[in-house]
């Protein structure tokens, strides 16, 4: 594991979230509109979202169609509306406006998952955990720390077993990049690769 974690350190220096947020419920409502969509996607639509409601009062009190309208690009934009406004009624009625540090709250949020919790409680409170999203996912599978059909809660515990604890939250981003801009989906990019001798799927293609 010390190979995979020089390797990313070398890549990643300074690794962070590519989401744009100037604030924690800010990064909250991101990360749960980044489902199924891209970050740049996200960072397109929320600089007009939140230029225009810049308050949790007025994202609660919004036209769910303007809403809507505005995040349109991201896809399943109704659903997802309808969470932008659900999660601010939330935090405003529960914890005074302000993302708290508790994992069950943030989970029992419409559009939050355990994965959006993560991302949340690493960055927010540096709290060590890792998400599990299609990169992790895939990274994880390629280079044998998770089987081929590891769920993404398999794939975290296994990530949780084998790194050290306090390397969780900056490892997570280091995967998130690597597996966007390395190792692909389609066409990664293995030739020089540092990390091609333990990859299964590089090897598969050579064998």
């Amino acid at each position: 594991m010390n190979q995979i974690i020089d390797y990313l350190d070398e890549l990643f220096p300074n690794p962070q979230c590519e989401l744009n947020y100037s604030n924690d419920y800010e990064l909250l409502l991101a990360v749960m509109m980044s489902a199924q969509t891209t970050d740049k996607r996200v960072n397109m639509v929320n600089e007009v979202l939140f230029n225009k409601y810049s308050t949790l009062e007025s994202l609660v009190s919004a036209n769910k169609k303007d809403i809507e309208n505005i995040i349109k690009p991201i896809g399943t934009y109704t659903k997802k509306a309808s969470n932008i406004i659900e999660i601010s009624k939330k935090l405003l009625n529960d914890y005074n406006g302000v993302v708290p540090n508790n994992r069950k709250f943030l989970e029992s949020l419409p559009g939050v998952g355990r994965k959006t919790a993560n991302v949340v409680l690493s960055n927010l409170f540096n709290e060590s955990c890792i998400a599990v999203d299609t990169h992790v996912s895939r990274v994880s599978k390629r280079l044998g720390i998770a089987l081929k059909n590891d769920d993404v809660l398999a794939i975290e515990q296994k990530l949780n077993k084998y790194f050290p604890k306090d390397k969780l939250g900056r490892l997570h981003h280091q995967l998130v990049l690597f597996g966007r801009y390395y190792c692909k989906a389609v066409k990664p990019e293995c030739i020089d690769c540092k990390l091609k001798d333990i990859c299964i799927e590089k090897n598969k293609r050579v064998s």
